[in-house]
């Protein structure tokens, strides 16, 4: 018996860790808003994993009329979070040693939300995770589906 207690407990602490080290709570005051798929908490980058916005410098076009498209993604971002706590699950680190992540705000995720408002795209080269939520956008030409624009893995190319 006092051995399971033991095994019980040892689990129990391991569990803990690795929650501690995959979960980040941050208050909405700590977080830094780089662009519409990044953020900084507490200093450290964290990409959005699985979608993909435009640049800040990227302009899509609307009835004959240029859209900051970039930075329309970014205010999008920063009006969603507002002061609410956001909270992220780290997946990993990316090829510049960047934070992946999902992250949340009232228990909803924010890369589905920029995807399926259509300012962001389903990265489909590293996840398919937010597929429906971009043939939502895309079917009811939402945000950059009702305008002409580069997605964002071309423009970066281009530029």
């Amino acid at each position: 018996m006092y051995l399971s207690k033991r095994k019980v407990i040892l689990v129990t602490s391991i569990s803990a860790l690795v929650f501690f080290f995959t979960y980040t709570d941050i208050k909405s005051q700590d977080i830094k808003i780089t662009d519409g798929d990044t953020i900084k908490l507490n200093g450290e980058k964290i990409r959005f994993s699985g979608i993909d916005t435009p640049e800040l410098k990227q302009t899509c076009v609307k009835n004959d009329v240029k859209i900051l498209c970039g930075l329309n993604a970014k205010k999008i971002l920063v009006d969603k979070i507002g002061n609410n706590k956001v909270i992220c699950v780290k997946e990993g680190k990316d090829r510049y040693k960047r934070i992946l992540a999902e992250c949340f705000v009232n228990n909803k995720s924010l890369s589905s939300y920029l995807v399926r408002s259509g300012y962001a795209f389903a990265y489909r080269k590293y996840s398919k995770k937010f597929i429906s939520d971009e043939e939502f956008a895309k079917s009811n030409k939402l945000g950059m589906w009702s305008m002409e624009f580069d997605y964002p893995w071309d423009w970066r190319k281009k530029n």
